[in-house]
């Protein structure tokens, strides 16, 4: 097959034997667009196409698995993993950062370092996003007990031990397993001391209320079943 750019260059692809063609003559198509049917490999999209476009694909494909089966997810809940895979930078060029060249560094961290330098006038450090299994992103996470309860719990542990790690538990499988409140919800730090505070006029409840409340509850459902009872019965004598 061959594809000719605006400019007139001329790109030759080679189709294997029995696949089947989704372009026809003379259709235009764009870098990174699916010239045969079957899968692509993510890797090349990220490539060719970045990061948003490999999103688009990875969430489209798993939706597309669902879907077959009448199962309907949220996008959400697979954008959170697809996000997490990507997580990941490779360095390129450290510049003046402390970073070395062809490490792994989460997004965050990466950017973070970046505006530090720049903040005294240095050169900021180049990167590549990087893409990774389920797996592997599971364990590259910053928090070994995270990557601990996830596989390879002794290799996690061991790690950890010698290199002195410290856990800095931001996230929420970490604080679980220690047996602490997830910092998501009421459990983060900054709704942790909210008083909530009558309105006006407002009198507080004492245990008598609560009583008087379930007392008053529990003869209103016994007239029901009674009265619920007495239907039944007069409903078989006319029956008979």
């Amino acid at each position: 097959m061959i594809v000719t750019a605006e400019d007139g260059t001329e790109y030759t692809y080679g189709i294997p034997f029995g696949a089947r063609l989704r372009v026809r003559d003379g259709q235009e198509v764009e870098a990174g667009d699916s010239l045969t049917e079957g899968p692509v490999n993510p890797h090349d999209i990220l490539r060719v196409k970045g990061v948003r476009g490999v999103q688009q694909y990875l969430v489209q494909q798993v939706q597309d698995v669902y879907r077959s089966q009448g199962v309907d997810i949220n996008d959400k809940h697979i954008e959170v993993i697809v996000r997490q895979m990507l997580r990941k930078v490779k360095v390129e060029d450290p510049g003046d950062t402390e970073l070395l060249p062809g490490g792994l560094v989460d997004q965050f961290e990466f950017e973070e370092e970046n505006r530090r330098v720049q903040a005294i006038g240095g050169q900021p450090a180049t990167a590549k996003p990087v893409l990774l299994g389920i797996t592997k992103a599971s364990l590259a996470t910053e928090s070994f007990l995270s990557a601990a309860s996830f596989q390879e719990t002794t290799r996690v542990l061991t790690e950890a031990a010698i290199k002195g790690k410290e856990d800095p538990l931001v996230g929420l499988k970490e604080n679980v397993i220690i047996g602490k409140l997830i910092p998501a919800g009421t459990g983060m730090a900054r709704y942790r001391h909210i008083r909530v505070k009558p309105a006006e006029g407002a009198r507080p409840v004492t245990m008598d209320d609560l009583e008087a409340d379930a007392e008053e509850l529990g003869l209103d459902m016994a007239e029901e079943m009674e009265s619920g009872d007495d239907t039944v019965e007069s409903g078989v004598g006319l029956a008979d």
